[in-house]
């Protein structure tokens, strides 16, 4: 029996660090030893990782049909794995790919599933699961008594802490059978992005419906320049078409964990929230004092936010 976390890809993906950190708090806490499954990934680079959070072992799963995100190839990887490995608990790094490989293969293993998982606990020997539910509005927490349990953990949820004391991790090479297996679908195209990436700004502002129309959210765009940011919207101004889904913020959209987040003309509806609550910061400019941005906000500035942005880009200018 074993704790087991599992990637894929050439290179570690943004989150694992996070996501190794609680995997091994709970193995600790069960018991268990920590294995990290990797396919397609560089051994070496991911036994140098490896060591610096505590795993016990890398089991390193290769095969050509691996190489590149193939949903249907990592499913039967995973499932043969599984069924030598016996682990007791499976965790994912949640992404948009993971949430389609996590939910088939707990399909096949006969095992339970929960997403959007951000916390882990060990008791009574019984895992227990935080989770958040509907949209981000409330929060739940599974007790998961089953033999083997599958999970997708949020990282921007979590911290990232290297282990006490490294050790160098066993690396074990698991042999697979696909060749039976053809993707059922393939990408044909798909978009590239370029620059930074709105999930990794250490800063953002946000701009609402609240600010009235498109025109103004020259506004946003011009404090996050001022602070050395990234700017992004909510899902009602994406919908009206004053900026493009890659901009969104939220439950729908993107997904972030800034120092400073800061809330124009934005109510603060749970779809939203869900994609900056982790923020350290949150300051919210709302005209409505009940606007419940509010609850989340570490500052807040009740006023009509076509004239609070002027002032504060003027001051962030130094002018």
């Amino acid at each position: 029996m074993s704790v087991v976390v599992c990637s894929w890809g050439n290179v570690a993906e943004r989150g694992i660090e996070e996501v190794l950190t609680a995997a091994r708090a709970y193995s600790v806490a069960a018991g268990l030893p920590l294995h990290w499954a990797v396919a397609g990934m560089d051994r070496d680079a991911a036994r140098a990782l490896a060591s610096r959070y505590g795993v016990a072992a890398v089991d390193a799963i290769t095969h050509p049909k691996l190489q590149g995100f193939a949903p249907d190839a990592l499913v039967e990887a995973f499932t043969q794995y599984c069924a030598k490995a016996q682990p007791a608990l499976v965790l994912f790094n949640q992404t948009a790919a993971s949430r389609l490989v996590a939910p088939r293969l707990a399909s096949r293993l006969g095992a339970a599933v929960v997403t959007n998982v951000f916390a882990l606990q060990h008791e009574a020997g019984v895992l227990q699961a935080s989770a958040t539910a509907y949209g981000g509005d409330t929060q739940v927490v599974y007790r998961m008594p089953s033999r083997i349990n599958v999970v997708c953990l949020v990282p921007t949820t979590l911290a990232a802490e290297p282990a006490p004391s490294a050790s160098e991790p066993a690396c074990n090479q698991v042999d697979v059978d696909l060749g039976a297996i053809e993707e059922r679908f393939k990408v044909s195209s798909a978009p590239k992005p370029e620059g930074p990436r709105l999930e990794d700004a250490e800063i953002i502002v946000s701009g609402g419906r609240g600010l009235g129309k498109a025109d103004n959210l020259a506004l946003v765009r011009d404090l996050a320049s001022a602070l050395g940011g990234m700017w992004g919207g909510s899902r009602p101004i994406v919908d009206e078409g004053w900026i493009d889904s890659s901009r969104q913020v939220g439950l729908t959209g993107k997904v972030t964990r800034p120092r400073l987040y800061v809330a124009v003309g934005i109510s603060g509806a749970s779809q939203h929230m869900a994609g900056c609550s982790a923020a350290k910061t949150i300051v919210a400019i709302n005209k409505d004092p009940d606007a419940a941005i509010f609850r989340y906000a570490s500052y807040g500035i009740v006023g009509d936010c076509l004239e609070v942005m002027p002032e504060l880009i003027k001051a962030a200018r130094g002018g």
